[in-house]
């Protein structure tokens, strides 16, 4: 492999782990009422992180030759992180009472976990192998 994907490796993977504790960060806000929720930067740099985040993907899938629907790691890994957004956006925002938020944080952290471990794996199912 080139350089160039050694680094697109090492920026998503920081990306990941900048992502992944910034959410367990914001979801423990979330639990304890934390006005830090909304100072504007708590606001901003999750979508400039995960901006950052997808387009290293993209260029990772695209240099390795690699793509969703066509290798099922892959597809796996965009169906989790549909499944991540919608829960994180439930346990952050959008969920009606305290009790959901919190049920939707924990299901968040269990699909980001799954997603690392497809990743780690390159396996749809990385808990069987």
């Amino acid at each position: 492999m080139p350089a160039s994907y050694d680094l697109l490796k090492y920026l998503h993977v920081g990306c990941v782990a900048l992502s992944g504790g910034g959410f367990v960060l914001r979801g423990t806000w979330m639990m304890r009422a934390s006005p830090m929720l909304a100072r504007r930067w708590v606001r901003i740099t999750p979508h400039v992180l995960d901006t950052v985040l997808l387009a290293s993907a993209i260029a990772l899938a695209l240099l390795i030759g690699q793509f969703p629907l066509v290798d099922t790691w892959l597809t796996a890994k965009i169906l989790g992180l549909v499944a991540y957004i919608v829960l994180g956006t439930i346990a952050l925002r959008r969920g009606r009472t305290r009790a959901v938020r919190i049920a939707a944080f924990w299901g968040a952290l269990l699909v980001f976990a799954y997603i690392v471990a497809v990743a780690m794996t390159k396996s749809a199912l990385p808990y069987v192998d």
